[in-house]
């Protein structure tokens, strides 16, 4: 474990409560929680790995298993909804293969839902990373996703030439 994480840890005096601020503190650290992390903290804690598990699953906010270079957000929110998102969301699903909190298998997309996005003039509306993407079709988003792709094809062509 890195210094920052070991420190937050070690600060750790077995306080109730405690739980939540170590995997918040965890998942900053690693992007995600993973099972190395959870066994420390059930040797710090004392609080047995199956309970951390039911608490990580329990929480939307925690994850499992790293996110895809690339986030997509889908905006869920009332203006996104009555104007599509629940196909927005299915098209998405579609065209990348994955459900909602899954990340495609080459590790390029994350996808998962939020409440508002806070565009609503835009709906329905995803984000990319930090990009905004709005007033979108299933058309458009599946050309919006695919050209996302390809960029991100070319960069790693790119990057891998010159690191050879």
């Amino acid at each position: 474990m890195s210094d920052n994480f070991s420190f937050r840890l070690w600060r750790y005096e077995g306080e109730p409560g405690e739980l939540i601020p170590l995997l918040q503190s965890a998942q900053n650290h690693f992007g995600y929680i993973p099972r190395r992390a959870i066994r420390y903290i059930s040797g710090v804690s004392g609080i047995p790995e199956s309970d951390i598990y039911g608490v990580i699953t329990f929480y939307s906010q925690f994850r499992l298993r790293p996110t895809g270079r690339l986030l997509i957000r889908a905006c869920d929110g009332t203006a996104c909804h009555v104007t599509g998102s629940k196909l927005i969301i299915e098209t998405i699903e579609d065209e990348l293969g994955i459900s909602v909190g899954d990340t495609t298998e080459d590790g390029l997309f994350t996808l998962n839902t939020v409440a508002c996005i806070g565009c609503c003039s835009l709906a329905p509306v995803i984000m990319v990373n930090e990009e905004t993407h709005g007033n979108l079709s299933p058309v458009s988003l599946r050309k919006l996703l695919r050209k996302i792709k390809r960029r991100e094809e070319r960069t790693e062509i790119t990057a891998s030439s010159h690191s050879q």
